[in-house]
């Protein structure tokens, strides 16, 4: 069985920036960093990133730049190797631990990212999920490899809606996880979830005492997507596809590991492969990141009680570390 997982309260409210891909987290906690650092205090922030964890991945995850983090203490970037595997218990258990490392220094932690199932994680932690059934995964491979994983995925989403929605086509990992836990229980993974013991000592929120959230959400979705087609030209032309490149010489790396099935990375192997024109593979990164955010959203506009900021508007974004500022008391 996985362990269930207690979050304990903090000394007090750990704050934790969200928001869909593109939304200005980052920007938002440096520009928090750099008001702490003014008063004489110190911010660490813990990376809540699914990509942000693998070394090597470093153009097209949007990493922090190094003079970042310099500036800043940054925590969970670059721990793992791509070919190994990072889980949502495990970044609870990581942040935890962080969180509390962080004031023992003196220092004030901030957890920053859009992994919207490590967030669920550490907020109000995890069922214990059935083991792996290894004769119902072992065929669902197969239907997989047979109908493909799209496929796959439109079964789920007649089984658990729920969870259908927030992963993607084409994550033959998650989407193998639910079907499994469904076919194996008969109950599906959203149900596993929603199980999950919330401490929350707020009447009338989805939020336990000991976090605030704030959440960017861009009210104008033009605007968003015309940043995400900036960003990922930029990207190219910084050498994401040499960064890919780079990664496929590593003779353990292949296409079904997490730190591939990346936004941006999974269409990029592809295009390398030679299954896909560059052009073709702009278009579906670009598509891919753009359903990756509308999730996001999705996740977020689910969570009563969170602190909501339009970052495309200035006058938002004065507010939101403003508020910010209030909440670390700096």
């Amino acid at each position: 069985m996985q362990t269930e997982l207690h979050i304990q309260p903090e000394h007090s409210p750990v704050l934790c920036i969200v928001g869909p891909t593109g939304s200005g987290k980052t920007h938002l906690a440096m520009m928090l960093a750099e008001q702490a650092q003014s008063r004489g205090k110190a911010l660490e922030i813990i990376s809540m990133d699914s990509a942000l964890v693998y070394r090597g991945l470093d153009i097209g995850s949007a990493k922090p730049t190094l003079a970042e983090r310099a500036a800043v203490p940054h925590h969970l970037i670059d721990i793992l190797d791509p070919t190994e595997s990072y889980s949502a218990a495990r970044f609870a258990n990581d942040a935890k631990k962080l969180c509390t490392t962080i004031r023992e220094r003196g220092n004030i932690p901030i957890i920053v990212g859009g992994t919207m199932l490590y967030w669920r994680a550490w907020a109000f932690g995890l069922s214990s999920l059935p083991p792996a059934n290894p004769e119902i995964r072992a065929r669902l491979d197969e239907e997989g490899k047979q109908f493909g994983w799209p496929a796959m995925h439109q079964k789920l989403s007649l089984i658990d809606p729920i969870t259908a929605q927030r992963l993607e086509a084409n994550d033959s990992q998650r989407v193998q996880r639910a079907l499994e836990v469904y076919e194996a229980t008969g109950k599906t993974m959203s149900a596993w979830l929603a199980d999950a013991p919330i401490e929350d000592g707020r009447e009338g929120s989805d939020i336990p005492s000991w976090i605030t959230l704030v959440s960017l959400e861009p009210s104008d979705r033009a605007k968003l997507h015309g940043l995400l087609e900036k960003r990922f030209d930029q990207m190219l032309k910084q050498g994401f596809i040499e960064e890919v490149e780079g990664l496929r010489q590593n003779p353990g790396l292949h296409a079904d590991l997490p730190a591939i099935r990346s936004v941006g990375y999974r269409q990029a192997w592809e295009y390398l492969e030679g299954k896909t024109t560059l052009e073709e593979m702009r278009y579906k990164a670009l598509a891919a990141t753009r359903q990756l955010g509308k999730r996001q959203l999705t996740w977020l506009r689910a969570i009563a009680g969170r602190k909501v900021f339009d970052s495309f508007n200035p006058k938002e974004l004065e507010a939101a570390l403003a508020y910010c500022q209030e909440t670390l008391k700096i």
